[in-house]
């Protein structure tokens, strides 16, 4: 018969671990997100030659692992601009940018989908540069890049639990610290893959819904 240490507090104790893994993912996505549009679109509208600092800067979050990047951050912060930010705000600032560069990309990719023919036509119908990428162009680039856009969430939810080398405790921490204390990795790492299935799986879900409706209209 299976016998287990764990106790409800334990559980609880999970649980706020996983309430901080989707708190730092969400502000990261939604920040990110909003970035990731502005960028997305500076760089489409001006060009390359205009774009190439924030190009480099975006670069340099896409091609360094996150974990350095979180180390290398927090040792900045404190050590070189002698900020004194919490661990929390760390974390979040870098997946926020490491969310933007990709998402920048996403948005990118999007619009130049979007048919040069449908946008003169646009145009021609007397819309500004503005309604037509609010009424034509947007609505048309969210459909090609709703997918990489779910793939690019999930994969933040998960990269957050790197969090851990700023302090920060999130699910996998907690995890960790359990099986420390009760020395049962198995079905603590059950319970803990439990938790990122719940929490990853609506908005999977979602995805898929938004993709099948689309698919239709």
């Amino acid at each position: 018969m299976f016998d287990t240490a764990l106790t409800a507090a334990d559980l609880v104790f999970l649980a706020k671990g996983a309430g901080m893994t989707l708190l730092v993912t969400a502000i990261a996505v939604v920040l990110g997100t909003i970035l990731g549009i502005l960028f997305g679109v500076f760089r489409y509208q001006v060009g390359p030659w205009w774009t190439a600092p924030l190009t480099f800067v975006l670069d340099v979050f896409r091609s360094i692992p996150l974990l350095i990047q979180l180390v290398l951050a927090n040792a900045f912060m404190g050590m070189v601009l002698r900020w004194q930010l919490s661990g929390f705000t760390v974390a979040c600032g870098v997946l926020t940018m490491y969310t933007a560069a990709y998402c920048a990309e996403i948005v990118r990719g999007g619009i130049e989908a979007v048919p040069m023919t449908t946008r003169r036509a646009a145009r021609s119908l007397g819309l500004s540069w503005g309604q037509d990428m609010v009424n034509i162009v947007m609505p048309l680039a969210t459909r090609v890049a709703l997918p990489s856009w779910i793939g690019l969430a999930l994969g933040v939810m998960k990269d957050s639990a790197l969090v851990y080398v700023v302090q920060v405790t999130e699910l996998l921490k907690s995890t960790q610290i359990l099986i420390t204390r009760l020395q049962e990795p198995l079905f603590l790492l059950l319970i803990c893959g439990a938790f990122y299935f719940l929490i990853s799986f609506p908005l999977a879900r979602l995805g898929g819904y938004l993709e099948r409706r689309w698919s239709h209209d």
